[in-house]
């Protein structure tokens, strides 16, 4: 599967923020079979802290709903599961583990309070995932150097327009 323009959104935020040493996309759990169906969106592993970054990305301009709101929920509590299932079976060496999900734009109510109460899962939506953007914005203006991103050198090209 190809890559979404907002994961690497979500990539060049590990790398160039949390700092990962190693970022993938589109992880396949292993298996094959219906389990290999399931996949993480990024992963990102800091070697240093022995964190893991297992995120979930929706890019849903138009705000996020999968058919109604109680399936949306059902929905990321389900991807939330394979995130979980995908770091007790692969990542034991990562005591430090992160979930997150990622979107832009969550609209206000029922999905938000709902996906709230999940305590284990870190919600970086609206406000947060605009924060999340212009600290890469700022980290692009100061540098000029290839950052292994598609995204972040187009942040770069954005904010070195003269």
């Amino acid at each position: 599967m190809k890559t979404d323009i907002g994961e690497y959104i979500v990539g060049g935020y590990l790398k160039l923020i949390k700092q990962c040493d190693f970022v993938d996309y589109n992880v396949r759990m292993p298996g094959g079979g219906l389990k290999g169906l399931s996949e993480l969106d990024v992963v990102g592993l800091d070697f240093k802290t022995k964190t893991a970054y297992l995120c979930e990305v929706t890019t849903h301009i138009r705000g996020l709903l999968y058919g109604n709101n109680q399936m949306t929920v059902e929905k990321i509590k389900q991807k939330h599961e394979v995130q979980k299932e995908y770091a007790e079976l692969l990542l034991k060496d990562f005591p430090n583990r992160v979930y997150m999900f990622w979107s832009p734009y969550v609209p206000e109510g029922y999905i938000t309070t709902e996906l709230g109460k999940i305590e284990t899962l870190q919600l970086v939506i609206n406000k947060d995932y605009t924060h999340c953007i212009e600290e890469m914005r700022k980290f692009a203006a100061e540098n000029t150097n290839d950052l292994g991103n598609p995204f972040l050198r187009v942040l770069q090209i954005l904010e070195h327009l003269r």
